[in-house]
């Protein structure tokens, strides 16, 4: 199917009044284009570690909106029309011009699976649910991933790096905690490469279907593999559910601002010579991660290691 996409040129002050409009009148699923920069709030749950450099915010937006091509498309844009005729009584609608355009049906949320294919990581094979196992790689340690709509499916560097120091440290008696689990897919692999029990927590309620599933596709118990939804740096309630002391190897891949203040919370819930394995660190920040874990007195720097523009350090606590 086809869809006229429309794109209205306006104020960013309008944006909300006109998605409400267009929500009211059954337009869903708008995309709004401007140069507002992200606030903290907003960038807290993302995996971003640089943002890209905006242009100047000069209070110009763009709303994108999509209707049927075989929908009565005049009758629905004279009624856009109209509602921003009124919108325009007490608030400053900038420009108002629409402007149209075609655009394929996609399915969105499914459309980046063509790109997750299988692939290794030295002796480790990780595929995607929906994949056969290549012919090649039926003798590696297989890692099944299906990473829905949570974060992480293994391909980063970032992951890969967490992946090599997992596989180091891992016996039958490891406990460990995985800070942002995401997908579940470093927890996933440390069960794999045979650790005891693995505690997961993410800021996004989406991590915890998705280790729910992967854990079914890797045929491990729910029991071993304890995941919940909250911020274990500032959240007293999720600092005891994950328990202090307590753990061989905390990993966390997340991002280097997130890795600094983990710092001073990862000690508290290792055991003495527990090791603290950090990730999604931008070469340009390795230096400040670097003081941060040089800043703290029960962590010890015992390796760092790079892939590509990424940096992870391994520490261990004193």
């Amino acid at each position: 199917m086809k869809w006229k996409k429309f794109t209205l040129t306006t104020t960013t002050e309008a944006v909300d009044l006109i998605g409400s409009m267009l929500d009211d009148m059954g337009i869903q699923g708008i995309e709004i284009q401007d140069n507002v920069p992200l606030t903290e709030r907003e960038t807290k749950g993302m995996f971003i570690d640089i943002l890209p450099e905006l242009p100047p915010d000069e209070g110009i937006a763009r709303i994108n909106f999509y209707l049927e091509e075989d929908a009565d498309v005049s009758k629905m844009l004279e009624k856009v029309k109209e509602g921003l005729d009124g919108l325009s009584l007490y608030t400053d609608l900038g420009a108002r011009t629409i402007s149209s355009s075609e655009t394929e049906d996609k399915d969105w949320i499914n459309n980046w699976k063509q790109y997750f294919k299988p692939f290794t990581v030295d002796d480790i094979l990780i595929k995607p649910t929906w994949e056969p196992i290549p012919e090649e790689h039926k003798d590696k340690l297989l890692v099944q991933i299906d990473p829905g709509t949570a974060f992480g499916t293994g391909m980063h560097e970032t992951t890969q790096l967490c992946i090599r120091q997992l596989k180091r440290w891992m016996d039958q008696e490891t406990l460990v905690l995985d800070v942002g689990t995401g997908s579940g897919i470093l927890g996933i692999t440390a069960l794999k490469l045979g650790a005891k029990e693995v505690w997961g927590t993410d800021l996004d309620e989406n991590a915890i279907t998705a280790v729910g599933e992967n854990l079914e596709a890797n045929g491990i118990s729910t029991g071993r593999f304890h995941v919940l939804q909250g911020n274990i740096i500032d959240d007293p309630s999720v600092k005891a559910w994950a328990g202090y002391e307590k753990y061989d190897v905390v990993v966390a891949n997340i991002l280097a601002d997130v890795i600094i203040k983990l710092v001073d919370v990862a000690p508290v819930h290792l055991k003495r010579g527990g090791l603290f394995i950090a990730s999604g660190i931008i070469n340009m920040k390795e230096e400040a991660v670097k003081t941060a874990f040089e800043g703290c007195s029960q962590l010890e720097i015992l390796e760092i290691t790079r892939q590509g523009e990424w940096v992870s350090v391994t520490a261990r606590r004193k």
